[in-house]
């Protein structure tokens, strides 16, 4: 597996995205056949040669300075995500790729963390793998995301959910821009750890089946969505707003827990307040308080 298609790809749409008058170059007439930035110009406002920028969008990062990735994310006018991007693809391509035969352990969560989970009974909660697992989750949040929890069954991967199961279009009122977050939280651990073969065997299934992950990771957007807002069409008490905060665990940087809340006063915060009512009368774990870790699914991740 090779670096190259990628680097050059994130940095040609790094490049297009910005114009000219963004970067505060002088254009002198005549028609441009680039829609952002000439390779020449990105190389002089970061500083090196033509020849050492062509080479580095050409896909070798090999050996370039920590000086250099800054300077270069600075002209690109790269955002947090880009710039930790850029520099996870360039330790890559330093270090090479490492091709895995070990079967990749099963992301755990802490018994602490269930306990945490466990004390937010008045807000949902879910604890996610990097991947989209399931690894524990609340009454209301089980009940604030019904599809994720079949009957007598493990939980489904929330990633695959969202490509693969068509109940989630519907379950999401933006489905485009949530999903496109999702692949673009996918690239960003790509660059992390492009040998990881769970990430790409779920990548590569995700890619096959749906056209709309093909053509988004094809893009080569990547972002971190730590905080935001979703709109959702509950089956039981329809249509709402909520926030979400992610929170990370020192004990397991790989799990994140995500809470969702609603502004008070609102129809969103009415609608979270009768689905608490509901799961009183038909989730027997709220009188028991129990939020225990679910079992791991039978293929982490894909």
């Amino acid at each position: 597996m090779s670096l190259a298609p990628d680097v050059q790809q994130f940095l040609t749409e790094m490049r297009a995205r910005l114009t000219p008058e963004e970067a505060g170059v002088t254009v002198f007439g005549g028609e441009r056949r680039v829609p952002g930035l000439r390779r020449e110009e990105v190389a002089q406002l970061a500083g090196v040669s033509t020849a050492y920028y062509t080479r580095m969008e050409r896909g070798n990062l090999r050996g370039v300075s920590e000086s250099v990735l800054r300077s270069l994310a600075r002209t690109l006018r790269m955002d947090k995500a880009e710039t930790q991007h850029l520099f996870d693809l360039a330790r890559a391509a330093s270090e090479g790729i490492r091709t895995r035969r070990a079967k990749p352990r099963p992301v755990r969560l802490p018994q602490r963390a269930v306990q945490l989970i466990d004390t937010m009974s008045d807000v949902p909660a879910l604890a996610l793998s990097p991947l989209g697992d399931v690894l524990a989750a609340n009454a209301l949040g089980r009940a604030l995301f019904p599809h994720l929890f079949p009957d007598n069954d493990q939980p489904l991967n929330h990633t695959r959910y969202l490509f693969r199961d068509e109940r989630a279009r519907e379950f999401y009122v933006d489905w485009e821009r949530d999903a496109h977050h999702v692949v673009s939280a996918l690239r960003l651990l790509a660059g992390r750890d492009p040998s990881d073969p769970v990430l790409m065997a779920l990548v590569g299934e995700l890619a096959t089946h749906r056209p709309e992950f093909r053509a988004w990771w094809a893009g080569h957007t990547v972002a971190a969505h730590a905080a935001g807002t979703k709109a959702i069409r509950h089956p039981v008490v329809g249509e709402l707003t909520v926030a979400y905060e992610t929170l990370a665990l020192g004990s397991a940087p790989d799990v994140r827990i995500v809470t969702y809340l609603t502004d008070p006063g609102t129809p969103s915060a009415d609608a979270l307040a009768l689905l608490r009512s509901w799961i009183a009368t038909t989730d027997p774990s709220v009188e028991a308080g129990n939020s225990s870790p679910l079992s791991p699914p039978a293929s982490s991740g894909p």
